[in-house]
Formats: C-alpha cells, sequence, structure tokens
C-alpha cells in the first residue's frame, strides 16, 4: 500500500494515529503516524491565520501529491484537521521522536510547511510563530531554521550570512574558511597592486570591512546561541 493510500485508509476511519504509543517500523511511506502528521501539520498550519483556504490545500495536494483515487478521503483528513490548530504540537512531537535519526527527513516536512504557508502570497506571523514551533519540536538547530526561512521568505541585505553568501546552517570550520577567502579578495591591496584609482580603493576598504563585521556578527550569534542551549 503506497504513502497516500494509508493516508486514505485513515480518513475513512477517523483515526488519529498521533495518540499511538507506538510508532510503526519502517520506512515513512509504510507509517500510518508520518502520514496522518504531515497531512494534519499542513491543515493545521492553514488555520494559523486564522484564513485556511483554497491556495493553502492546492499548495499542500502540490507537495504531498496523492495517488488517483485517493484525493477525496485525503481531502477529507485534511479538512477535519484544518478545523484548530489545537494538537498541532502532538503531531510534530511523534514526528521528531520517530525520525530524530533522519533530520533531514524533518527538514524537508518543515520545508513543506513554509511552502503551504507563503501559498496565499504572504506569511503572516502567526504562522511564522507556528512554523518556528514546529521546528524546534523537531529539534532542528535555529540555523537550520533560520536557513530555511530564509529560502522561502529572503533574508535582510544586512544579513551577516548574506553578506558572506554562506547557508546560516553552515559549519564553523566553513564559515571561517568563506570569510578568509572573502577578505582576502577584497582585500584593498589587491585593489592598489593593479593600479587602480583611490575611489575603488575606498571601495574594497569599505568591502572587505563589511565582511569582517558580518563575520564578527556570525560568530558572536554563534557563541550566544551555543551559552543558551548549554543553559
Amino acid at each position: 500500500m503506497s504513502f497516500w493510500r494509508k493516508i486514505a485508509g485513515l480518513a475513512v476511519r477517523g483515526v488519529d494515529e498521533a495518540d499511538c504509543d507506538d510508532c510503526p517500523p519502517g520506512l515513512p511511506g509504510a507509517d500510518p503516524a508520518f502520514t496522518t502528521a504531515v497531512t494534519a501539520l499542513g491543515a493545521k498550519l492553514a488555520k494559523a491565520d486564522g484564513n485556511a483556504n483554497l491556495q493553502e490545500y492546492s499548495a499542500f495536494a502540490e507537495i504531498f501529491q496523492a495517488e488517483e483515487g485517493s484525493q477525496n478521503n485525503i481531502r477529507r483528513l485534511y479538512q477535519l484537521a484544518r478545523q484548530t490548530t489545537r494538537g498541532f504540537e502532538s503531531y510534530a512531537r511523534r514526528l521528531a521522536k520517530r525520525y530524530r535519526g533522519c533530520p533531514q527527513l524533518l527538514e524537508d516536512v518543515l520545508d513543506g510547511l513554509f511552502h503551504i504557508a507563503a501559498a496565499d502570497g504572504a506569511v503572516t506571523g502567526e504562522e511564522l510563530d507556528y512554523l518556528a514551533r514546529v521546528g524546534v519540536l523537531f529539534g532542528l538547530p535555529p540555523l537550520t531554521f533560520r536557513r530555511i526561512k530564509a529560502m522561502h521568505l529572503g533574508a535582510g541585505a544586512d544579513d551577516p550570512y548574506v553578506i558572506l553568501g554562506v547557508a546560516a546552517d553552515v559549519s564553523d570550520d566553513e564559515l571561517r574558511r568563506v570569510w578568509r577567502t572573502a577578505v582576502a579578495e577584497a582585500h584593498p591591496d589587491r585593489a592598489r597592486a593593479r593600479g587602480l584609482p583611490a575611489e575603488y580603493v575606498e571601495v574594497a576598504e569599505a568591502k572587505a570591512q563589511a565582511i569582517n563585521s558580518a563575520y564578527d556578527q556570525a560568530r558572536r550569534e554563534r557563541r550566544a546561541l551555543a551559552v543558551s542551549e548549554a543553559n
């Protein structure tokens, strides 16, 4: 039985697998708790801002495609779950417990939820709070959530990771390597060595300063996160 046919069966029976004590073994497609939780999280996200609309269901169906013949039952389960956001934390915790060894799968689910939230053209504060809470319950590092958020919503021009041109959750070693490469390429001495006019040297100096400031900011943020997690 396929991933979506299992969801269809659960929809017909009205079973809430988020309350089960034990998750079944095997791949996600063979796990009723996973399939139900993904559907419920998508549906309850649509209700987070108080407006569950057609665009959000269409986005859900686009990301988590149903098989022929099962669409009606999936829609029924989705419509049942979207009546309230209550219980979404239970579903998120269940996924986190079952797939704690597969963080990439949890990232993919959060990525899909962001797509649903943005389906109506805007992600509200309530939806962003919902997504952030799901990320926490999934056990995803804050910098991973920041990367996924930036992929969908963009990041400010003053974001240190945007300035450095690197994902927010790269390793410390990779961050340092990127910084060293960027600051070396932007060093004013290179502009002087090429005989460029003074104004070009000034631009290079400003760029190098911005790169150094971005690296310092990123390091401070990482130290603060490490202290917060340790406490």
